[in-house]
């Protein structure tokens, strides 16, 4: 079947082919009447405009592009689904690239895919940071804080959190007080380790490297080494462990009472984001709020603005706030 032209709607329409380009880019210089039966034509005869040719003529592809390594955490797949309907209400597409893959990244960097990038992946290093600012890319960051005329961030303020939570902790007693982090070099895992660690110096408290976990930010690998570290330190374990993000510490505390200890009653378990879903989760968890919504609200209209040219980029820091529940409880300090 021949693809519907331009030429066939304005045949239909019995006007010419400019008034028909005009009529559906809403142009003033042309009547209501005229838009009306240009309209009511294109849409007899399915016509969908030439997206790449707009783009060519306007240097503009409308479209945002979300870099990520996966979305199956529930936080990503929440953020996601945030961003993506606050592009669309904005006229935008949206575009998640989920790729382990540094090229494909530099690809569409320097193919002009997009009008405006948001960065969640650690691919994207110095060299491809300084590429973003030599092609104007204009960018907005959520997994570290960064800003430059054309490069932007909403991160949360995961240091101060940090070290709120683990001074909670030591306000209810505790003294050998565990951690579990992601990655070297992940922004908030990062920082929440840092706010930790200040904590406990500020306290008096050594910092023990041994009560640091590796848990990737993921249940089920947080899950393996709490198990295993139980099995290695029976007899002498932490009162409590502050686990970077809500998916550890639900790997905790099902390792925990696997190894036939109880929450909070033997070990105080706390975790970091408050994920919706984890709201039937029982002990349920203490914890900090962060406003993972208010983020990909703020992330798109930060971009927006930045493509518009109506901001510079900058740090927009996000605050949190304690959570007080079920998986904690004071101590009596031994003498």
């Amino acid at each position: 079947m021949k693809k519907t032209s331009i030429h066939d709607v304005a045949k239909l329409a019995g006007v010419s082919i400019a008034t028909v380009s005009k009529a559906l880019n809403n142009s003033p210089v042309v009547t209501p009447e005229t838009k009306k039966r240009v309209i009511e034509a294109a849409n007899q005869l399915n016509y969908v405009p030439n997206r790449a040719s707009k783009q060519l003529k306007s240097g503009q592809t409308n479209t945002i592009s979300f870099f990520t390594t996966s979305i199956a955490a529930p936080y990503f797949a929440n953020l996601a689904d945030v961003m993506a309907r606050e592009v669309s209400k904005r006229g935008y597409s949206f575009n998640i690239f989920l790729s382990t893959d540094r090229q494909t990244l530099i690809n569409n960097i320097l193919g002009h895919s997009m009008d405006g990038l948001i960065g969640f992946v650690d691919l994207i290093d110095n060299e491809i940071i300084q590429l973003l600012k030599d092609y104007r890319i204009k960018t907005v960051f959520i997994d570290r804080a960064i800003e430059a005329e054309t490069i932007g961030s909403v991160i949360f303020d995961s240091y101060q959190k940090g070290k709120e939570m683990t001074e909670y902790l030591i306000q209810l007693g505790h003294r050998k007080i565990g951690f579990v982090k992601s990655f070297d070099g992940i922004y908030d895992s990062d920082e929440r380790m840092r706010g930790y660690t200040d904590a406990l110096v500020e306290a008096g408290i050594a910092v023990d490297q041994s009560l640091i976990l590796q848990g990737n930010f993921a249940q089920n690998i947080s899950y393996i080494e709490m198990k295993n570290f139980i099995k290695r330190n029976r007899e002498a374990l932490p009162t409590a462990i502050f686990a970077g993000n809500d998916l550890s510490a639900v790997g905790v505390i099902q390792a925990v009472e696997e190894s036939g200890l109880r929450v909070p009653d033997d070990m105080s378990v706390v975790g970091f984001d408050d994920l919706d879903y984890l709201q039937y989760f029982k002990p349920r968890l203490t914890t900090i709020y962060n406003p993972i919504n208010l983020q990909g609200e703020l992330v798109v209209d930060h971009l927006i603005k930045l493509i518009e040219g109506k901001t510079e980029g900058q740090t927009i820091e996000l605050p949190g706030r304690l959570i007080v529940r079920e998986s904690s409880k004071s101590i009596t300090i031994k003498q």
